[in-house]
């Protein structure tokens, strides 16, 4: 291919990122070679031209195009200044290539700190290196198309390329419809793949047979091309609570929160305007207490509120955001307005993804980047500090059933499904005056079959993924489907815990982390141009936090202990201690009322028995359960819309 037909198509193809990039745009090619490399910029550091992507190393040996930031890159400017290094600008990008030329690739990895993911041609070496972040903040696909080897940081741009083509996976399908999500490596479609977090993949001259010796599993020795990992949940959570913090908890809650300060004091370098979400819960507010501290000037605050009890998280921060002086913007947003963000979110997300917080989240994007080109964000403490409310009730339950042999189990799941879950919902309904105030629950019936689900597992982990699961066994659901495994299904990626809650912290810190909540962070923001950047996920206070023993992040039945404490410096108790509130939107009750003529369309029997996806008998026990407001099958029902959502606006891109 000759170059300026090169050009034309990589550049076509980095245009359909224009949102993550809106400030500029270049291209760089060597025919010879038969690379090309294209780049849409959000300006925050070094805004002229010398931070202007593609950029070329000093000799001319490396050329990269990068999406991130390396919060250190004064600092190792300042280290590769004193070794001779000379710098046109003041671009962190500028410093990596030098890194790389000073320390070689993997050694200059294991010194940056930050959030990146980019792709870098060696042409001494003739060699390709992708390589994405320690914890997996910025994303990476990649895939064979005949003999064209395609990257970038969102399906749109492979999809732009000539050779693209679409064949859905239907084992990832099953995945995404057990986990509401398509975990790494996997994408949905054939081919096409995600590089996990804190890996590098090297791909060399096409002469090489590599599409041939090509594996998208870390650690693959079958294959001689496949993603290394240089950095390590697994080692570090093993080696954390082998090697616990030797210190009392006024020296803990002290070394953590100097620790934090430094961290989100580097994550507010910025030539451009910058601000933080804010929640009111303890993560939001503990990153916006640390800017606070460190700012001359008050700190931009943002916060969607809903008028609906039980999902308005406003009053809170608000309360939060006045006791710090931070200058706080809120917006509260009708069920209309909500609602409009669903067309929208195949485009963003370019596969299916059913995470429902996925709406006020690109809600709360798009309202700071009418101030701010960056926001801060809380996410991370619930895997690190223990935070999340399975973590108590998923011991509870192995603690209480574990012990049972498991044929007496089994039995005991069978006898609860002998009757539905109506039935006894009107047995807890009738003696529940003559019962302890702690068996009076609402839907019993619905908590006694999911309890039921899990009752006959062999181990906990097998427990953990029942509770974890909205379809619980896809391959059943989905046509042609068969789950591939995961690191909740392959025991040889678990890490060495003896403890169940932080084997729990450990798989959702490499799963659920980076394959929902970091992936519905990124596209919400960049969808917006946002930049948003997590503090709590510097691999510093990664390392920290597994070191951290477990009796100062849970205790007394409350999760993140320790960083309460260090909160409790900033705020007043009062304001820190509150009931824990998911970011939602009420799905259940939008299904029922001004969603249900749109889910009816997309769910009807004929519709899924002619796309030939799903096997519509379960679907459409489950639509029907709810409708009648027997069953909250919410959940369960937006795995299936955002699916039949993605898929109406897949075909119309064909078209």
């Amino acid at each position: 291919m000759g170059r300026e037909a090169a050009l034309s198509i990589v550049s076509r193809m980095a245009d359909r990122l224009r949102h993550r990039g809106p400030d500029d745009g270049a291209s760089w090619v060597d025919p010879i070679a038969g690379v090309a490399l294209s780049h849409r910029r959000l300006a925050v550091i070094d805004l002229g031209i010398t931070g202007r992507q593609p950029m070329t190393s000093q000799s001319g040996r490396y050329h990269i195009v990068y999406n991130g930031e390396i919060y250190n890159f004064p600092d190792l400017q300042k280290e590769l200044g004193r070794l001779g290094h000379r710098f046109r600008g003041h671009s962190d990008t500028e410093v990596m290539l030098a890194a790389f030329e000073q320390w070689g690739l993997e050694s200059a990895l294991k010194r940056f700190i930050g959030m990146f993911a980019f792709a870098m041609w060696d042409k001494q070496n003739g060699a390709l290196h992708l390589c994405r972040d320690r914890m997996g903040e910025k994303p990476l696909y990649y895939g064979w198309f005949g003999e064209h080897f395609l990257f970038g940081s969102e399906l749109k741009a492979l999809r732009a390329h000539p050779a693209w083509r679409n064949e859905i996976n239907r084992d990832a399908l099953a995945l995404y419809m057990r986990y509401n999500y398509v975990p790494a490596p996997y994408s949905i479609y054939q081919g096409v793949y995600k590089l996990p977090p804190a890996c590098l993949l090297t791909v060399g001259d096409a002469a090489s047979g590599m599409r041939e010796n090509f594996s998208p599993f870390p650690g693959d020795e079958s294959q001689a091309f496949h993603p290394v990992e240089y950095w390590s949940v697994k080692d570090v959570a093993e080696s954390g609570v082998g090697h616990p913090l030797d210190m009392d908890e006024g020296r803990a809650v002290s070394e953590l929160d100097t620790l934090l300060r430094d961290v989100v004091k580097q994550k507010m370098v910025s030539d451009v305007p910058l601000g933080a979400f804010l929640s009111g819960g303890i993560d939001s507010s503990t990153v916006v207490a640390m800017m606070q501290a460190q700012s001359g000037r008050p700190v931009k605050t943002f916060t969607i509120g809903f008028s609906e009890e039980g999902y308005n998280e406003a009053l809170h921060a608000k309360a939060v955001a006045g006791h710090l002086g931070t200058d706080h913007t809120e917006l509260y947003v009708t069920p209309e307005e909500a609602m409009a963000v669903i067309p929208r979110i195949p485009a963003l997300y370019d596969e299916p993804f059913a995470d429902p917080s996925q709406i006020p989240t690109f809600l709360v994007s798009q309202l700071a980047r009418r101030h701010v080109t960056v926001s801060l964000s809380g996410d991370g403490g619930d895997e690190l500090f223990g935070g999340y409310n399975r973590y108590f009730w998923g011991r509870n339950i192995w603690r209480d059933i574990g012990w049972m042999p498991r044929p007496l189990r089994v039995a005991g799941a069978g006898a609860i499904r002998m009757f539905s879950p109506q039935w006894w919902n009107a047995v807890f309904a009738r003696l529940g005056p003559l019962m302890p105030v702690r068996f009076r629950q609402p839907m019993a019936g619905d908590k006694l079959h999911k309890l039921a689900g899990v009752l006959g597992v062999p181990h906990a982990e097998a427990m953990y993924l029942e509770l974890i699961s909205h379809w619980n066994h896809p391959d059943t659901l989905v046509k042609e489907g068969r789950e591939a495994p995961t690191p909740l299904t392959d025991k040889a990626r678990w890490a060495d815990l003896r403890d169940f809650t932080q084997r729990m912290m450990y798989l959702d810190t490499v799963t659920y982390l980076p394959d929902d909540i970091l992936v519905k962070v990124d596209r919400a923001s960049m969808g917006v141009s946002l930049e948003s950047r997590v503090p709590l996920l510097d691999h510093r206070v990664v390392e920290f936090a597994w070191r951290v023993p477990l009796h100062m992040k849970i205790r007394s039945g409350k999760g993140k202990w320790l960083l309460r404490q260090v909160l409790y410096r900033y705020l007043p108790q009062e304001l820190v201690e509150r009931p824990k509130m998911g970011f939602g939107v009420p799905i259940d009750a939008w299904l029922r009322g001004p969603l249900r003529e749109w889910a009816e369309e997309l769910l009807s029997e004929h519709r899924l028995r002619v796309e030939g996806f799903f096997n519509p008998g379960p679907i459409r026990v489950k639509w029907n359960e709810h409708l009648s407001g027997r069953r909250n099958w919410s959940y369960h029902l937006w795995d299936v819309l955002m699916f039949q959502t993605w898929l109406e606006h897949e075909k119309r891109a064909v078209q």
